[in-house]
């Protein structure tokens, strides 16, 4: 079932400067092979449930087993028979944005 899911996980109680710490996270989602886009503020991830779930946890244990507090905040967006939604629902908005819909 393809799944689209937006996602931030970083360490409490590190610091301030967490881009360390998130950088290992977006290494093991880059590792996966999965459609991904990361942002300032999250990462989004599309693939079958399964396998997203799976890079979800990865990526989240990286940090917790490390002996880290781990925060993950996180969004799904399930849609029977599509795929490509990554990259088709921004382009969608930025057609309308630009008139021609």
């Amino acid at each position: 079932m393809n799944t689209l899911v937006s996602l931030s996980i970083f360490p409490v109680g590190v610091g301030e400067n967490l881009s360390a710490h998130v950088s290992e996270v977006v290494k093991i989602i880059e590792a996966s092979g999965l459609p991904h886009r990361t942002t300032a503020m999250s990462t989004e991830i599309e693939g079958d449930w399964d396998a997203v779930m799976r890079v979800v946890k990865d990526a989240t244990f990286v940090l917790a087993e490390k002996g880290l507090r781990t925060m993950v905040n996180f969004r799904a967006d399930i849609r029977p028979g599509r795929t490509g939604t990554l990259t088709s629902k921004v382009e969608k908005l930025d057609s309308i944005l630009r008139g021609e819909c």
